[in-house]
């Protein structure tokens, strides 16, 4: 503990949040794309200062065009903007500018089409435009739509199927508790098409929410066509994306990634510029200290990446397909460097998904509780008493959910597993708002320097740290099976029936087998770190004696809260009943042909209508959008041996949320799309 104690202090005193901070007002001059010239501009940049600090570094060109696919991933053409606006010219008593891209680059919908001309806008009557029934009695054809609704259904539905040549879109995401319904009312918000092969392609500007109102007044009272002038001056064609790689080399084949995205709209500060500031800060800090001597050489490289979130960490891994056993870990930073008093955020630790067991987040928990004992941590206050201390920021760890690099490195079958570090929520997330001046190099000094810590610790990791680790992870197990166990018997006390109390007991016995299958999983990830069988072997059969003491206690307390009730014995619940959707899904085992996860937007235009319309009306009556990380964790569940019912089991286990039907509509899907067959 003590080493791990001057290790962080040593990366603390030297790594530098202004510089950082700096860096992220750099990248944000950059229009970040995806596969652009904005975005190349930024990646040169890093090049540049990673070879200047020492690193060895390279940037790594990708295919960006339309017949290229990483795993079930396609990739898209290059895009480039020259010029875009757009003015309301009639009524002309109402004429303006709407919108500019080059003093707001978010005002265009990227990966618009060309467009040059005058169009008349229509007001879709649900303001929405996400359904059939929105467009009944409208004539859209050669016109654009104003629409707050879902883009890519919107343009489905207007510019696909009715003629439609644009989209006018004035929504704001609502994000509680920071981003209330009608919050930001004169920010533009982030939004692009994604264009597969075959799509009848069209142009789109932004409008904030506040034009957007204006504009459906004028749409409502004027006694003459609103029309608008748009010109949009953009390029799609075969092109490159870029992946930055630097490494500090170590004495074996094994790696540690620390993974950033770089892309996203000038300016898109704390999205992502911070990750990447805060990762290219790290990258210099460790290489500083070992070019020094303060630290030793790592045994395993250290291998930072910045890349086009998704696709570029699916293109690099499925470069190195045939290597992938080298990653022994990594951790991906995200939206890192907040402002919490602007932002509203917490600072984050998103766990792997339990489908990818490891030792990771219990480390990145442990060595982040180590922030509070170094000197000169800002934000940190001691007791009254001068004993102790605690954060005045916000901190927390949490369940996976995805929607970041991390959701790839961590799928099963590529085996990587990799926490995430993250601030959320963001009152500016995706927004022309998300500004420097949003971000705080406090913010980026704690995630970044962490980062380097828990990179360097893993690549000088050997059998006395793996000794510690799997320790540290048997004891926080126990804490969450005595928590776990003690809120079920703090529920038995509230029951009044037997059945009720023996379906507590049976849910807690489930609960626990599967908590202990889980930590014996993570356990034996140890061995990535140092040969150490016997001791992996021994923290299995402690967590199993642990586990089995809990369930006992339990269900002695259980049973007194039965001799209460004048009862004997507990009665014997017969098992459930499946529904049809159960049985069902109990009889189809998927089997995965691709590696990594399978967004079902990339695929919609290979399937027929009427399955494209059932997965819309599904996913939409979902509400809360879960639907995403759902669909992922069933399909890291899927190997090859659990039925769809095993795998719905097994998210309601993770996540609390069960949805047959949701899973085995996806996993129907994924076998028409060939990327699943069933046993």
């Amino acid at each position: 503990m003590k080493k791990i104690q001057e290790t962080f202090e040593q990366i603390w005193q030297t790594y530098s949040g202004e510089a950082a901070w700096q860096t992220v007002a750099d990248l944000s001059r950059f229009h970040r794309i995806q596969a652009s010239p904005g975005y190349r501009q930024a990646a040169q940049l890093l090049h540049q200062r990673l070879v200047r600090d020492g690193l060895d570094a390279e940037i790594l060109p990708f295919p960006a065009d339309e017949r290229t696919q990483f795993w079930a991933w396609p990739s898209f053409q290059e895009w480039n903007c020259t010029e875009a606006t757009l003015h309301l010219v009639a009524p002309s008593e109402q004429a303006k500018v709407l919108a500019d891209f080059r003093a707001c680059p978010i005002s265009l919908i990227q990966r618009s089409a060309p467009f040059d001309g005058e169009v008349e806008v229509v007001l879709l009557e649900a303001e929405r435009g996400e359904e059939e029934a929105d467009y009944k009695g409208l004539d859209v054809a050669g016109k654009v739509v104003l629409s707050r609704g879902d883009l890519h259904r919107v343009r489905e539905l207007a510019v696909t199927q009715r003629g439609a040549v644009g989209i006018l879109f004035d929504g704001m995401r609502v994000i509680k508790p920071v981003r209330p319904e009608g919050d930001l009312a004169d920010v533009r918000q982030y939004t692009s098409f994604w264009w597969e092969p075959g799509d009848t392609r069209c142009f789109g500007f932004v409008l904030t929410p506040g034009q957007g109102r204006a504009l459906r007044r004028l749409l409502k009272k004027s006694k003459e066509e609103v029309r608008v002038r748009a010109r949009v001056d953009t390029r799609l064609y075969d092109g490159t994306l870029e992946v930055v790689s630097a490494i500090i080399p170590g004495q074996t084949d094994q790696e540690i990634l620390v993974v950033a995205h770089l892309c996203h709209p000038r300016p898109s500060a704390n999205d992502n510029a911070s990750g990447a500031a805060a990762a290219l800060e790290a990258a210099r800090t460790l290489q500083t200290l070992i070019a020094s001597g303060d630290l030793l050489p790592p045994q395993r490289t250290i291998r930072f990446l910045w890349l086009p979130e998704m696709t570029g960490t699916l293109a690099y891994l499925s470069g190195c397909e045939a290597e992938l056993d080298r990653f022994v870990a990594g951790i991906n930073l995200d939206m890192v460097g907040e402002d919490q008093n602007q932002a509203g955020s917490s600072w984050l630790i998103e766990c792997p998904p339990d489908a990818a067991a490891s030792f990771a987040p219990d480390l990145l928990v442990r060595l982040r509780d180590l922030l509070l004992r170094l000197k000169d941590v800002p934000d940190v206050s001691p007791s009254h008493t001068g004993i102790g201390g605690y954060p005045l920021y916000r901190q927390v760890e949490v369940p996976f959910s995805g929607g970041s690099d991390h959701f790839i490195l961590s799928d099963p079958m590529v085996g990587i597993p990799t926490p995430m570090l993250i601030q959320w929520p963001d009152r500016f997330y995706h927004t022309a708002a998300d500004t420097p001046d949003r971000t705080d190099p406090h913010s980026l000094a704690r995630a970044g320097s962490l980062a380097a810590v828990y990179a360097y610790w893993l690549a000088t990791a050997g059998p006395e740290e793996a000794t510690w680790l799997g320790y540290e992870m048997l004891a926080r197990f126990k804490a969450r099976l005595a928590e776990t166990t003690q809120a079920t018997v703090t529920k038995a006390l509230t029951l009044a029936d037997g059945e009720a109390l023996a379906q507590a007991v049976a849910e807690l016995d489930r609960r626990l087998a599967y908590l202990l299958d889980r930590q014996k999983a993570a356990l034996s990830t140890l061995e990535r770190l140092a040969a150490v069988e016997c001791l992996v072997a021994d923290l299995q059969a402690e967590a199993k004696r642990t586990t089995e003491h809990e369930l006992a206690w339990a269900k002695g307390l259980v049973d007194l809260c039965a001799v209460a009730l004048d009862l004997d014995t507990l009665p014997i619940l017969p098992p459930p009943a499946l529904s049809e959707e159960e049985r069902q899904a109990a009889d189809l085992i998927p089997v995965r042909q691709v590696r990594g996860p399978i967004e079902l937007r990339h695929h919609l235009g290979r399937l027929d209508d009427e399955d494209r319309m059932a997965w819309h009306h599904l996913i939409k009556a979902g509400k809360d959008g879960a639907h995403h990380t759902l669909t992922a964790l069933a399909l890291y569940w899927a190997d090859g041996a659990r039925s769809v019912l095993d795998i719905a089991n097994f998210v309601e286990w993770e996540t609390g949320k069960r949805d047959v039907e949701l899973l085995l509509t996806y996993f129907r899907l994924l076998e028409k799309l060939g990327f699943v067959a069933f046993r």
